[in-house]
């Protein structure tokens, strides 16, 4: 199988900017993100829905960067959490100049046997828990008259794959709202992009994926391996940084399964 290359070095894309991560607890790409966001240079918040595993995450990056994010709970299908969050951000930051839209939820099913409640639960974290962290922080970077969004969507936004509707639906709102939302923070020169991962591996992921899956979705990829973690982080610390200031509404895909 072929191998990831070396782990990147820091090059202070995001000396002194104020990020805040959703859902970084983990192993997975917000975790990757924090990591990759701090070591940039960046004064980072993560939040999780997991507060035991949020403290995990920000000992961790401590360990391995000598810098620890500050944490707050959220679960983004509170109002009152993102509103928390957001304020969080202001009062422990100073001010936020970029936001990390990275939770989502996922999983198999079949649309006649998916319930009311499977689908309206991975379109509330992944389409609407994005939709709300705009809602709340744009209002602040508005105000500032500057600030960069990045979102997480997904190949599945673009591609065809059964048993996934409800995560491909969600998705592509991620890429549609994606779109809608910068035109209209381009007036306060505020930008708004996403990034399209298709498989990114971590040990999570590969708990819950039934068996052969993973292999047949890497022999999809271009490079004939899912991706790292930090190789779609970094593509979102780019879209954060002032390498990309003329790039607003645009979703990036980070594979080569892109149609």
């Amino acid at each position: 199988m072929p191998t990831p290359p070396s782990y990147p070095s820091a090059h202070g894309l995001l000396n002194e900017q104020n990020v805040v991560i959703t859902a970084a607890a983990g192993t997975g790409i917000g975790f990757a993100l924090a990591r990759r966001c701090i070591e940039e240079g960046a004064n980072v918040l993560i939040s999780d829905v997991h507060e035991r595993r949020l403290g995990e995450a920000a000992d961790r990056i401590e360990a391995e960067t000598g810098r620890r994010p500050r944490t707050q709970i959220c679960d983004v299908t509170s109002e009152d959490d993102v509103r928390a969050l957001v304020a969080a951000g202001i009062e422990q930051l100073g001010h936020i100049d970029v936001w990390m839209n990275n939770a989502g939820l996922g999983g198999n099913a079949p649309i006649v046997e998916m319930t009311d409640d499977a689908w309206a639960k991975v379109l509330d974290i992944t389409l609407t828990g994005t939709f709300r962290c705009l809602r709340a922080v744009l209002p602040h970077m508005y105000e500032r008259g500057s600030g960069a969004v990045v979102n997480n969507a997904s190949v599945l936004g673009w591609r065809a794959q059964e048993l996934q509707s409800h995560y491909a639906a969600a998705k592509a709102g991620v890429m549609a709202l994606t779109r809608c939302a910068a035109m209209e923070a381009a007036a306060h020169n505020v930008r708004i992009n996403a990034v399209s991962p298709s498989l990114a591996m971590h040990p999570f992921l590969a708990k819950v994926t039934p068996d052969g899956l993973l292999e047949e979705l890497e022999a999809r990829e271009a490079f004939g391996r899912a991706a790292e973690p930090w190789e779609v982080a970094n593509v979102m610390v780019m879209l954060a940084s002032d390498y990309t200031t003329y790039m607003t509404g645009e979703v990036v895909a980070v594979s080569s399964q892109h149609a």
